[in-house]
């Protein structure tokens, strides 16, 4: 195997690892498929209804949820608006992401007194140990406040 050949097959081989970003949808649904059938009819609805501004359209006209600003109240309002049963109230659920600390990043975890992720978080899910240790318990609904807060960005969804 010539070196050039080797160099080539170890790249492609990391580039198929990478994972695609995960589109994290409002938490009212059942069926991801129906995102891609039922919400190209729409006009988007949900996301002008949404208090916290964190429901976007992306170019396929389906939803997603974006943390950058703000986090889920759990309002149900994008689940009233829907006129495609896309998102219904007897569907809710938490949020399928999963959100995790940083630990080199976190100013706690690095000996700096930061309780910016405990303060929003809306179902004290995140617990201190020892005054300088973070985590987040299984109570986490993924809201997403936690995010927005962060002032060193070491709180991400993985």
């Amino acid at each position: 195997m010539k070196r050039r050949e080797l160099f080539s097959s170890l790249a492609s081989s990391i580039k198929k690892d990478e994972k695609q970003e995960k589109i994290i949808r409002p938490p009212y649904f059942e069926d991801e498929s129906v995102f891609l059938t039922n919400c190209i009819e729409c006009d988007g609805i949900c996301s002008t209804v949404c208090e916290e501004n964190i429901i976007i359209m992306q170019e396929d006209k389906t939803p997603k949820l974006d943390f950058t600003n703000s986090g889920c109240t759990y309002c149900d309002e994008c689940a009233n608006a829907c006129p495609h049963d896309v998102l219904l109230l007897e569907n809710k659920k938490n949020i399928d992401a999963k959100i995790e600390i940083d630990v080199l990043k976190c100013l706690s975890w690095n000996q700096t007194m930061c309780f910016s992720c405990k303060d929003p978080c809306l179902d004290d899910a995140i617990e201190f140990i020892a005054m300088f240790r973070p985590e987040i318990q299984d109570n986490c609904t993924s809201c997403g406040y936690c995010i927005k807060t962060c002032p060193v960005d070491a709180i991400k969804i993985v």
